[in-house]
């Protein structure tokens, strides 16, 4: 008798460790469900707070106006304020880089352009970090093509009377740009060698370039659309050319160079937006839609002032960026333009 009540003793305390283990357990895992329910909401409620959006260019300037007019877009559907902060310096790296440190939890974005993604990394013997690899393409907002003005007092008014005249007058045809390894200098690099033009390229900072073209100092310039479009419907400048691959919804009579005999010129401008590398992919998606929602309502006003918008999925400019830096790359190092 007595070693029988040892056993079922021994039992009862056998079950009721098990019984606590079990609970353990079970209380456990209600637990893990619990604190897992806020960060699959959290995922869900993105943006949760206001979202910085860095631009890498002074206000005013294209990437500023687009970067403006699709963050209040966002602020308005997401419901949380889309914050533009200016970072200039360095051609663009100073705000890449700034946002290629920020945390990847999609609360710093930046609004980017061709020469900080595509050109730069070439273009700079130092750069410390790499722009396809440390930032993830969202979405891209928009193409913004170049255009070939020239001062209303050299004597052409077509492309093909450009050519003929750049030809008759080697060395005495001056182009300005913005700058060394700027799209505007690379296409009237592109252009010039296609052409078999001998021309001299004048660097210059910003809206200078401009000032001396309309002041005849230089004689032919590419430059974006918006930058030039109320000059050239005012007639102080003269458009010729757009560099894009199909003519510009925003000056629509004007031919592409390509139209014009040189099949496959195709040398712009674009913008988007991108996120620090390793964002969620939940994140991308919701900004990616944000903005392809956005621009319908965006596409008047940014073809009024030089933009065609684009949109498209986040694979899709991926692969263009990618496509963008193989081509300026070879470009960069033919034109053997490089900055310090």
């Amino acid at each position: 008798m007595k070693r029988n009540a040892i056993a079922i003793a021994r039992q009862l305390r056998f079950g009721a460790r098990q019984g606590h283990r079990r609970s353990l357990a079970a209380g456990f895992a209600a637990a893990l469900v619990v604190s897992m329910g806020p960060v699959k909401a959290q995922a869900q409620a993105y943006p949760a707070k206001p979202v910085r959006v860095i631009v890498a260019f002074t206000a005013g300037g294209t990437t500023d106006i687009l970067a403006r007019a699709v963050s209040q877009k966002l602020s308005e559907s997401l419901k949380q304020p889309f914050v533009i902060e200016n970072k200039t310096g360095g051609g663009g790296n100073t705000g890449t880089e700034f946002v290629v440190r920020a945390p990847n939890d999609g609360y710093t974005l930046i609004v980017n352009s061709v020469g900080p993604i595509a050109v730069n990394q070439t273009l700079y013997k130092k750069l410390a970090y790499d722009p396809l690899s440390d930032l993830v393409p969202v979405v891209q907002i928009a193409d913004v093509p170049n255009v070939l003005v020239v001062n209303p007092d050299i004597p052409v008014k077509t492309m093909e009377e450009f050519i003929a005249y750049a030809k008759a007058n080697p060395g005495q045809l001056n182009y300005g740009s913005t700058g060394i390894g700027t799209s505007s200098h690379l296409s009237s690099f592109m252009l010039s060698k296609q052409v078999g033009a001998e021309t001299t390229h004048i660097p210059y900072k910003g809206a200078d370039a401009l000032t001396d073209l309309m002041a005849g100092r230089t004689q032919f310039m590419f430059a974006t659309i918006p930058s030039v479009i109320g000059f050239v419907k005012a007639g102080r400048l003269r458009a010729l050319a757009v560099s894009s691959a199909r003519r510009s919804r925003s000056l629509p009579d004007i031919p592409t160079v390509a139209e014009k005999g040189f099949p496959g010129f195709s040398a712009g401008s674009w913008f988007g937006f991108f996120a620090p590398k390793d964002t969620p992919a939940s994140v991308i998606d919701v900004l990616n839609k944000a903005v392809n929602d956005a621009l319908p309502s965006l596409e008047a006003q940014m073809i009024r002032e030089g933009a065609d918008p684009v949109g498209g999925t986040a694979a899709q400019f991926a692969k263009f960026t990618r496509q963008e830096y193989e081509k300026w790359k070879l470009i960069v190092r033919e034109s053997g333009a490089v900055v310090e």
